[in-house]
């Protein structure tokens, strides 16, 4: 064989191994059911809103003393990364104590994090009953407030959703956060 067929060979085999790494995610397969909550504006928002879009899903409180700070922050970190490279991606933090986090305190809270709003919405406006039942049924994630303390159970993942509303992938939001993961992930979706 040539040297230039060795070459073509080579980077062929090369284009394919690069096409394989931005495939799109699509492990998990869970649909997103519908919504319409409140965000830190007092302004409704929607499954319908983010349909067509890109987006990361959380769920924290604003008065947790252990896992919500960190993964505020990891996620701040994240909406910087995806800004730094251009990516339109959305990110939503649902409340899990929505008695407490009112649209100010979680607009408080989220600035604390140095938060875009832009592309970040920060949403309460349900009964304690109704986010447990969206997070166990929409994203396969604990949610429990009980009465003899002021803090809630809760998962700590990262959760991508496609145009869709469909959850093609989780990631650990809280510790060891796989920033370049999810924003490369965020790509392939977009691409």
């Amino acid at each position: 064989m040539s040297k230039h067929g060795m070459k073509a060979i080579i980077l062929v085999f090369v284009l394919v191994l690069a096409a394989c790494g931005s495939q799109k995610p699509n492990e998990l397969n869970w649909q997103v059911n519908d919504f319409t909550f409140v965000n830190q504006d007092e302004q409704p928002v929607g499954l319908s809103d983010l349909k067509g879009k890109v987006w990361l899903a959380s769920f924290i409180f604003t008065n947790c003393t252990t896992v919500c700070p960190p993964m505020t922050a990891n996620m701040s970190l994240i909406q910087r990364d995806l800004q730094e490279q251009g990516l339109q991606a959305q990110l939503v933090s649902f409340s899990v104590d929505p008695e407490v986090d009112k649209p100010q305190v979680l607009k408080e809270y989220a600035q604390k994090f140095g938060a875009d709003f832009n592309n970040w919405n920060f949403l309460t406006g349900y009964s304690q009953q109704e986010i447990e039942e969206f997070a166990k049924e929409s994203f396969k994630t604990p949610v429990q407030k009980t009465a003899a303390s002021d803090q809630v159970t809760h998962g700590t993942s990262f959760f991508l959703v496609d145009q869709k509303g469909v959850i093609v992938k989780k990631y650990s939001g809280s510790v060891n956060t796989p920033y370049e993961e999810i924003v490369q992930d965020v790509k392939a979706l977009l691409n």
